[in-house]
C-alpha cells in the first residue's frame, strides 16, 4: 500500500512536491519596519474634539528620523479625505500617506456610485478594516467628520480597532495632551473655544515630547467643508 499523500514528500526528501500549488505572500500590516532609522516618522501629537457646531482636529508639525533627528519642521499631519471629513497622519509617513490616498479613493468611488457622500461612521469602519488587513505600517490616526447624524471623532488603532468619543488623542505626546484636555473639555464648547483648547493641548505636549513640535495645524470641519490652517506661533490661536 502506498502511504505517500499528495502535497507531501517521501521521507528524507526535502524537495517540495511538484503537485503542491505555489503560493505567494500577502502584505502584512503588522510587519516590522525593515528600514529602521532611515524611515520618516511623525512621532506626533494629534487631537480630535467634537462640538455641536462641528469638529476640530489639531496636530503638531514635526517629522523625525528614528525619533532622534528632526527631518522636517513643517509637516501637515491632517488631510481632507471626505467633503466633510479629515484624517491625521500618525506613525510612518509613507504608511500614513498611502492610507490617506486609499481612503480618499474609496470615498470618491462611494459618492460616484451612490450619488451621496459616505457616512462618517461607514468611513470609520472602512478605515478600521484597512488598518487591520492592509499593508499600512504602524498607523494610529484620528478621523473626524460631520454628516447628517452630527459631529464625529474616531481613533483608529494599528490593529483596526475603531472607537468613537467626544475627544481623543493619539501619538507620542498623548499623555501630556490628555492631561490638559481632561481639565479643559466641556460639552458646550464652541468651535472657536475647541480650537483654543486643542492648540493648548498640542503646546503642552510640545513642551516635553521630543517627537512633537514646531507649531500646530488646525482643521475646522463643519457641514460646509474642511478648513486647514498651519500656525508656527501658538499665541495666534490660543
Amino acid at each position: 500500500m502506498n502511504n505517500w499523500n499528495q502535497g507531501t514528500t517521501p521521507q528524507g526528501n526535502d524537495d517540495p512536491s511538484p503537485y503542491e500549488p505555489e503560493l505567494g505572500s500577502l502584505p502584512n500590516g503588522s510587519q516590522g519596519d525593515d528600514h529602521g532609522d532611515t524611515v520618516n516618522k511623525t512621532g506626533t501629537t494629534t487631537i480630535g474634539i467634537t462640538t455641536d457646531e462641528g469638529v476640530v482636529i489639531a496636530t503638531d508639525m514635526r517629522a523625525s528620523l528614528g525619533g532622534r533627528f528632526v527631518s522636517n519642521k513643517d509637516v501637515q499631519k491632517v488631510e481632507q479625505i471626505h467633503p466633510t471629513g479629515a484624517l491625521t497622519l500618525v506613525g510612518s509617513v509613507g504608511g500614513a500617506q498611502s492610507f490617506i490616498r486609499t481612503l480618499r479613493s474609496e470615498v470618491n468611488l462611494y459618492e460616484s456610485r451612490r450619488g451621496e457622500p459616505m457616512p462618517i461612521e461607514a468611513l470609520a469602519t472602512l478605515a478600521g478594516n484597512f488598518a487591520r488587513g492592509g499593508p499600512f505600517r504602524a498607523i494610529n490616526p484620528i478621523l473626524g467628520g460631520v454628516d447628517s447624524d452630527g459631529s464625529h471623532v474616531y481613533s483608529i488603532d494599528p490593529a483596526g480597532g475603531v472607537m468613537a468619543d467626544d475627544y481623543t488623542v493619539t501619538g507620542s505626546g498623548m499623555q501630556l495632551a490628555y492631561g490638559l484636555l481632561e481639565n479643559e473639555y466641556e460639552d458646550d464648547l464652541s468651535l472657536e473655544e475647541a480650537q483654543s483648547v486643542a492648540a493648548r493641548a498640542i503646546k503642552s505636549a510640545v513642551e516635553r515630547d521630543t517627537g512633537s513640535g514646531n507649531g500646530v495645524f488646525l482643521a475646522e470641519i463643519t457641514d460646509e467643508g474642511v478648513d486647514i490652517q498651519g500656525h508656527n506661533d501658538f499665541d495666534a490661536v490660543i
